[in-house]
């Protein structure tokens, strides 16, 4: 299940949102020649990766924040933008460009912590925003449970768009994390699975106070569990392409 878009656009311009997937692109472009250089790559992260072991003996806590602007390849940025855009955007409507700028970067340092407690003595470099981004999807979920989401769902040779409730996917992703994070080593290379989980907690907690401001439960009834303004309409249009018939 792969999201590619809700239909909650938001109510006034994400400026944060925008800036956030700007300063990640422009800081991946800018080291983007050094993927050519292993050598000279993995220097760049020694630097400015979050390396749990050097956290410890060094006191590189730095690096938790700088981390979270970097990303280990092409894919990896575009897989964390596409979230940052889809699920970011409502959050900033209810929680404001300062307070949402405060609660990425919270997020983000969590799930920083989050990954350092479940392996103190890694020494394998941790980049990406997806730590900061799974704080917004759990924010997300607590104040739009119902709000529909279109995901590309892949299954061996099945392909299909289908909307879903937010719930449901986040459910499901924050499941995945769990369990892979139980199944798997921390201390070796792969998914930060449980930067995602703790990232994805921290979030919803710190979503608790808009939450209860915007009235608890009474916010859920007000607004159906999805964002407090019309939905888009999303609708296939006939082609204007004309048809080519076969000669017989």
């Amino acid at each position: 299940m792969f999201p590619i878009r809700d239909h909650n656009p938001s109510r006034q311009t994400p400026y944060v949102t925008y800036a956030l997937i700007a300063i990640n692109v422009v800081v991946f472009i800018s080291y983007w020649s050094l993927f050519a250089d292993q050598r000279s790559l993995q220097l760049f992260f020694y630097d400015w990766a979050m390396t749990p072991a050097l956290v410890g003996q060094q006191g590189t806590y730095s690096t938790l924040f700088t981390s979270m602007f970097l990303h280990g390849g092409l894919m990896h940025l575009a897989g964390n933008m596409l979230f940052l855009y889809i699920f970011g955007d409502n959050l900033e409507d209810e929680m404001g460009h300062l307070g949402y700028t405060l609660f990425y970067i919270a997020s983000g340092l969590g799930a920083g912590l989050a990954h350092l407690a479940a392996a103190p003595y890694s020494q394998v470099p941790t980049v990406g925003a997806s730590g900061a981004i799974a704080g917004v999807m759990g924010g997300y979920l607590l104040l739009f449970p119902k709000a529909r989401v279109d995901v590309l769902l892949i299954f061996i040779v099945f392909v299909k768009l289908m909307p879903v409730p937010a719930w449901l996917m986040l459910a499901i992703w924050f499941g995945l994390q769990l369990f892979s994070g139980i199944g798997s080593d921390p201390t070796g290379g792969g998914v930060a699975y449980w930067a995602h989980a703790g990232g994805f907690v921290i979030g919803l907690i710190l979503t608790v106070p808009v939450f209860l401001k915007r009235g608890g439960p009474a916010f859920w009834q007000r607004t159906a569990g999805e964002p407090p303004h019309a939905p888009a309409q999303y609708q296939f249009r006939r082609s204007d392409i004309p048809r080519v018939r076969r000669r017989k």
